[in-house]
């Protein structure tokens, strides 16, 4: 029986290319597997077609914008997932929903081999594999940019070569990868990191600086997840869409920054993320109201390392899934309303409203009817002290 090939297909000249060259250097059939994750572009039916076009002997395409969305967006938004603090993960929560469909795609269609298009550079290529062992460890991987030296002017005479169907002739001076959560431009002349980026770089966010009326939103969120803008209930795919359509017009979510790959080496990217920062800064601002002082502190501490193992390709994984069941349960009392200004190229918190809030006015006040007992606390500053007290002067007698 003929090896079979299932191919991450784009639809791109890369991936389009890559149907025969693969075919040529294994042997085997290429099944292509394109999947939407609301990277918008080109009608998913032309990207089927195209793919047989090219040589595939089976072409699935896979409208996965609301799984997306539901389940690997929203449990990065409960995670407050920021690598460095400031990633908010776009491509790496697309890789393993990708792979999920891969590892499906095997099955259903006996494939061997599983391929995708990562150079041996970066990030991806981990989180595509890691995810195909954790799904189905019998699976063999091949990648062409990294296995075979397979660059793009190789892949465009390629392309000629066979008479592909595939526009030969389009550069962009950037590496792009976009979906519902976010935009990512890399290389061309931002691998100087002296260089600002020019507006043409941007494709979510219009320019901060011009000038334009605010755009006041309101957040509901129940157990942690977003189900309403502005009294309106909607799925969270059609949250992440309207706030990156409102929070973008307003110039919000830029992010130039250099980052700390997984192979080793450092990397200048610019995102573009207005919904996840809108939807992340709102979460965090409801979190103050909701969670308990000792839970929120340590939270931070797995928010951090789930964002880590997310970034790192390890979403299958054990710790993973036990981070996520902590989170889960932390996030029992996050419910509420959070209102908005986006403006300037910020998203703004102006209000916040919670059954389920910590704060109590009559503590909290300085005016008249202040409930808090302010004679307990010079006890307790003594006690919360002592230990320092202590450790001082034992310095200070052993010198």
């Amino acid at each position: 029986m003929t090896d079979r090939v299932v191919l991450a297909y784009s639809g791109g000249l890369d991936t389009s290319a890559a149907i025969p060259f693969l075919a040529e250097k294994t042997g085997a059939e290429v099944v292509a597997v394109a999947v939407d994750v609301g990277q918008g572009g080109e009608d998913l039916e032309v990207i089927r077609t195209r793919a047989l076009d090219c040589g595939a002997v089976e072409s699935v395409v896979v409208d996965a914008r609301e799984e997306f969305a539901a389940d690997f967006c929203m449990p990065a938004l409960r995670a407050d997932a920021l690598y460095m603090d400031r990633y908010p993960l776009l491509s790496a929560l697309s890789r393993p929903l990708i792979a999920k469909h891969l590892a499906a795609a095997a099955v259903e269609f006996g494939g061997t081999h599983v391929a995708h298009g990562c150079t041996g550079k970066g990030n991806d290529q981990v989180r595509f594999e890691a995810s195909l062992a954790a799904l189905n460890p019998s699976l063999k991987v091949v990648a062409p940019a990294r296995d075979y030296a397979w660059t793009r002017d190789k892949a465009i005479a390629f392309a000629a070569e066979k008479g592909l169907p595939i526009d030969t002739t389009k550069k962009s001076p950037y590496s792009i990868d976009q979906n519902l959560w976010g935009r990512a431009v890399e290389t061309g002349f931002l691998e100087d990191i002296w260089n600002a980026p020019t507006e043409d770089v941007y494709s979510y966010t219009a320019d901060p600086a011009l000038p334009r009326e605010p755009d006041e939103v309101v957040i509901t969120f129940e157990s942690g997840l977003p189900v309403a803008l502005d009294g309106r209930r909607l799925t969270p795919f059609q949250i992440v869409a309207e706030l990156n359509e409102r929070a973008g017009a307003q110039g919000v979510g830029r992010i130039d920054m250099v980052e700390d790959r997984l192979v080793g080496i450092k990397s200048r990217e610019v995102y573009e993320a207005p919904g996840a920062t809108t939807l992340i800064t709102a979460h965090m601002e409801l979190e103050n109201v909701t969670v308990e002082r000792d839970l929120a502190r340590f939270k931070r501490t797995v928010d951090q390392r789930w964002s880590e193992l997310v970034y790192d390709g390890l979403w299958f994984s054990p710790l993973k899934r036990a981070l996520d069941a902590f989170i889960d349960t932390g996030q029992r009392h996050v419910s509420g309303d959070i209102r908005m200004t986006l403006h300037g190229g910020r998203a703004v918190v102006t209000g916040r409203r919670s059954e389920a809030s910590l704060y109590d006015f009559n503590l909290a006040t300085y005016d008249t009817g202040d409930s808090f007992d302010q004679s307990l606390a010079k006890g307790f500053v003594e006690l919360f002290s002592l230990p320092s007290k202590i450790a001082s002067s034992r310095d200070a007698r052993l010198g």
